[in-house]
């Protein structure tokens, strides 16, 4: 039988939680993911449905889908309301045509220097209360947060700073991510994940905003792209772990901090886990001798921030909760000294 990638030690407290559980009905879930399957992110949100499992002794169980099992990537937050599915894991910036706060909360350009930063603002700096707002008013409950990391850059030429964006054409999703590059000067493209290894090999585009280092590396993107942007700096996704309200409002108050509690874990171990394979990969793709590795410096990052922030304000004007995820960003980051 597979272990789990998770580790853990169960306490006199959780044995007592299990005994718990024990007397409960089952439960049955089905989430799906936004990543695909064999993808090390879509295996750490694996760890944690065998986690809840664990910690539930069987009695909660979460079948997870990769991503388009059921409904498209940008559809399982009405799939989630409707029903069709029960939960979902997956990037909150897919609905910002739903509403453009979405995409500010869950990417905001340039704001972040380490994962630490956003989860401390989700879960402490007033993130969580506007992504239930949020999803509330689609009927859904937000469980918790986590995030791959800090993206890196995987580029055919030489990007050392925001002059270099110039003229670049560039793989970026649409938002407020490819808006920055377009402000910096680069000409984005929109193109799915899957045509990313083929345009840059094929010169259709120079660099590429993708993934973490070593999701780039296993992919093959720095071999056919060998001036890398790392440590990352420029993105820095929101993943959301939410389920339809309903379901959620049903279970046992030990149920929901059960959910709650292991999804802290799945996010610890998932950052942990990205970022040690991040450094590992980066080591060895310096032995190899391949690739140049271009890290920014502070001032080049700051220019990019700014260009980021200008867009943030853009969004602000789009809707009151853009708004008001901006007033809360903001706040937060000049509390922590992290906005110039």
């Amino acid at each position: 039988m597979k272990r789990s990638i998770f580790t853990t030690t169960l306490s006199a407290a959780a044995l007592l939680a299990m005994a718990g559980f024990a007397n409960a009905q089952d439960y049955s879930f089905r989430f799906q993911s936004s990543d695909p399957a064999g993808n090390p992110n879509f295996e750490y949100q694996k760890g944690w449905t065998d986690l809840v499992k664990e910690r539930s002794d069987g009695k909660v169980q979460i079948e997870l889908l990769p991503v388009g099992s059921v409904v498209e990537y940008n559809e399982t937050l009405d799939a989630v309301a409707a029903g069709i599915l029960d939960g979902q894991i997956c990037d909150s910036s897919y609905w910002a045509g739903k509403d453009p706060a979405f995409g500010l909360i869950a990417n905001p350009v340039g704001a972040w220097s380490d994962p630490a930063q956003m989860i401390d603002f989700v879960e402490n700096g007033g993130g969580k209360e506007i992504m239930q707002d949020l999803l509330g008013s689609y009927g859904l409950h937000f469980i918790g947060v986590s995030t791959p990391g800090l993206e890196a850059f995987v580029s055919r030429v030489p990007l050392d700073g925001v002059d270099d964006l110039k003229g670049l054409k560039m793989r970026s999703p649409e938002g407020p991510i490819a808006n920055v590059f377009a402000a910096a000067g680069a000409s984005p493209v929109n193109l799915p994940s899957a045509e990313v290894f083929t345009s840059l090999d094929k010169g259709v585009v120079d660099a590429a905003d993708y993934s973490v280092f070593s999701v780039n590396q296993q992919q093959g993107l720095n071999d056919i792209a060998p001036n890398p942007v790392y440590p990352g700096f420029h993105s820095l996704p929101l993943v959301e772990v939410s389920m339809n309200q309903g379901k959620w409002d049903a279970l046992p108050d030990d149920i929901k901090t059960m959910l709650e509690e292991t999804v802290k874990e799945f996010q610890k171990t998932q950052i942990e886990g990205n970022k040690a394979a991040d450094l590992k990969a980066v080591e060895e793709a310096k032995a190899g001798g391949k690739i140049t590795i271009h890290d920014w410096s502070e001032e080049e990052r700051a220019k990019f921030r700014q260009l980021g922030q200008a867009e943030w304000e853009t969004i602000a004007k789009q809707s009151p909760q853009a708004q008001k995820v901006y007033d809360t960003l903001t706040a937060y980051l000049k509390e922590k000294n992290l906005l110039q």
